[in-house]
């Protein structure tokens, strides 16, 4: 068994982790579908509360292998607001009309940038999240939540790079209540989520 390592009572395994400085991964599908069951099958992940698998963007071989993997599963969307990015995320979260999957939900990343004096700037446009919910609800006939959108905060990509939970010391902050509103309308779901996009 692989023992992943542990920050913040999360456990975290990557195929980064297995590689030799930043070099890229090259693998066809089969060797993709093998790591997955590896991942899932030879990682000791203990009594978890959640599985949560960030997927690369679209609809690829990781993607079905997972969905074959753990059938009841359900999808998290991740977009920003950028109609490009959203048709991009709509298609990933698609995925579930041909795996028979749900979708958990859509989380709208880089929403605004918020100025000192209050106002926001919407460097990437506009209401993509809600356009992708909105979509995916029509196409799977149930209600899919625009669970968050998260604004621009450079301690949020710090907080990410150094490894540290955002919310831990600025759950004060715009950023830090929207992704605080997302893990607790996600915490009382019961089953795993997979994140295309």
């Amino acid at each position: 068994m692989m023992m992943p390592p542990q920050a913040h009572g999360i456990r975290l395994i990557s195929v980064g982790m297995f590689t030799e400085g930043n070099t890229p991964v090259v693998w066809r599908g089969p060797m993709l579908h093998r790591a997955l069951q590896q991942f899932l099958a030879d990682v000791f992940w203990g009594d978890l509360d959640i599985l949560l698998l960030d997927l690369p963007p679209g609809t690829g071989d990781v993607a079905i292998s997972l969905a074959q993997m753990l059938p009841t599963a359900e999808i998290l969307v991740v977009t920003t607001p950028q109609p490009a990015a959203a048709e991009v995320a709509e298609r990933a979260g698609s995925i579930a009309v041909q795996t028979r999957q749900k979708v958990a939900g859509v989380i709208e990343n880089m929403s605004w940038y918020e100025t000192p004096d209050g106002g926001r700037v919407e460097l990437f446009g506009s209401g993509g999240g809600a356009a992708v919910a909105e979509s995916l609800s029509r196409l799977l006939g149930a209600q899919v939540p625009l669970l968050a959108q998260i604004p621009l905060d450079q301690r949020l990509r710090e907080a990410g790079d150094t490894g540290t939970p955002f919310v831990v010391e600025h759950s004060d902050t715009a950023a830090g209540r929207a992704v605080t509103a997302a893990a607790k309308r996600l915490a009382v779901r019961p089953r795993g989520l997979a994140a295309p996009a």
